[in-house]
C-alpha cells in the first residue's frame, strides 16, 4: 500500500528566505519512485521506500520522515552557553547546543530557534543570525536542521518541557574550549559541531 505522503522529503515550509532546504542536489541516477507507511509515531514516522535507478533496477530503503529542527549557538562574550542533557537511544547524557524539533506548522525556523533558547537556557538574544544548516542522518533519515548564532543575551524565565528537558544542565564554557571539546571527542553531537565550529570561525575565535 503506497501512502499519500509526499514521495520527496516534506518542504521546510517558512516564510524566511534561510527557510531553504539547502545542500540537496537533484539526482540524474535514481528516481524515488513510492513509499509505504510502515510505523507512525509521536514526532517521526517510518515508511519503506521503492528507488528506481537509471537502468530501471527497482530497490526498497528505510526512510525515517522528520518534521525538521532548530538549534542555536548562543555566545555571552568569550563563553558558549550548551546544555547537558539525557539522550535515551544512547542510554547517556551528551553535551551539546540547544535545540528543539519543528513542531508549530508553518513557523518560521527563527521563530522556533528564539522559543528554545528562552525555554531550554532562559536567554532572549537581541540578534539571531542563520549560521548552518544540517542534514542530520541522510542515510536513513530526512531531518533538516537550522543552525543560528544567538548574540547579545539577556535572561528570561526557563519553561522546560519534557522530563529529559527538566533535569538537564547548562554550562558555561569557553567558545575556544568548546572548539577544543569538539575536537577532541568530549562533544560528540552533529549539530553541536557543526554549530560551535561555524559560530568560531564566524567571530574569528577559532
Amino acid at each position: 500500500m503506497t501512502d499519500d505522503g509526499p514521495a520527496v522529503a516534506p518542504e521546510s515550509s517558512g516564510a524566511l528566505p534561510h527557510d531553504v532546504e539547502r545542500g540537496r542536489i537533484p539526482s540524474d541516477q535514481f528516481t524515488f519512485s513510492e513509499q509505504s507507511l510502515v510505523h507512525r509515531g509521536a514526532i517521526i514516522s517510518l515508511y519503506t521506500a521503492v528507488i528506481e535507478d537509471s537502468s530501471g533496477r527497482r530497490f526498497t530503503r528505510d526512510v525515517i520522515r522528520h518534521p525538521g529542527a532548530v538549534s542555536v549557538v548562543p555566545v555571552d562574550g568569550d563563553d558558549v552557553l550548551l546544555v547537558q542533557q539525557y539522550r535515551a537511544a544512547l542510554d547517556a547524557e551528551l553535551i551539546e547546543i540547544p535545540a528543539g524539533k519543528r513542531d508549530v506548522h508553518g513557523e518560521p525556523p527563527i521563530v522556533t530557534a528564539r522559543r528554545e533558547l528562552e525555554e531550554e537556557v532562559g536567554m532572549r538574544a537581541a540578534s539571531m543570525e542563520p549560521l548552518i544548516n544540517v542534514h542530520y542522518s541522510p542515510g536513513f533519515c530526512d531531518e533538516y536542521g537550522h543552525v543560528f548564532l544567538a548574540t547579545g543575551l539577556e535572561p528570561v524565565p526557563h519553561r522546560r518541557e519534557g522530563p529529559e528537558e527538566q533535569l538537564m544542565t547548562v554550562h558555561r564554557i569557553g567558545l575556544s574550549e568548546a572548539v577544543a571539546m569538539c575536537l577532541d571527542g568530549r562533544i560528540t553531537d552533529a549539530k553541536s559541531v557543526g554549530g560551535i565550529l561555524a559560530a568560531a570561525h564566524r567571530l574569528g575565535s577559532g
